[in-house]
């Protein structure tokens, strides 16, 4: 196993639940954008394998939802639609489906990120 590796699997082991969810929505904002530049510069295959990435992560955060809270509900339509934008970005190559899916990304993030420094600063 390479270096990278055993360390990118050990931080994984060592952090806390939300900030995984952190390096998710990070990491999905990071695909898309790639997934962007690679369509402004027509290389279709790069923008595919971002875009599946993204869409990876998406249904990761899905998949992770306890549907016994109302949140869960409205965070899973969130992120329906943005695998279904993603979906579309990748069938049509059209950066626009990206750049919402990314606005929205963004704003979870953002939003998660804050929780994250109420909860804390409440203990």
């Amino acid at each position: 196993m390479d270096a990278v590796l055993k360390y990118q699997q050990d931080r994984i082991m060592t952090t806390p639940p939300e900030e995984l969810t952190l390096m998710l929505y990070d990491g999905c904002i990071r695909f898309i954008k790639l997934a962007i530049a690679a369509i402004e510069e027509n290389k279709f295959d790069k923008a595919n394998e971002n875009i599946i990435k993204a869409e990876n992560i998406i249904t990761e955060l899905m998949s992770t939802l306890d549907m016994n809270y109302e949140v869960s509900n409205n965070l899973y339509s969130l992120y329906d639609f943005i695998f279904r934008w993603l979906v579309q970005g990748n069938i049509k190559k059209d950066k626009s489906f990206l750049e919402d899916a990314l606005s929205i990304v963004q704003d979870l993030r953002d939003t998660w990120a804050e929780a994250i420094k109420i909860a804390r600063n409440k203990k």
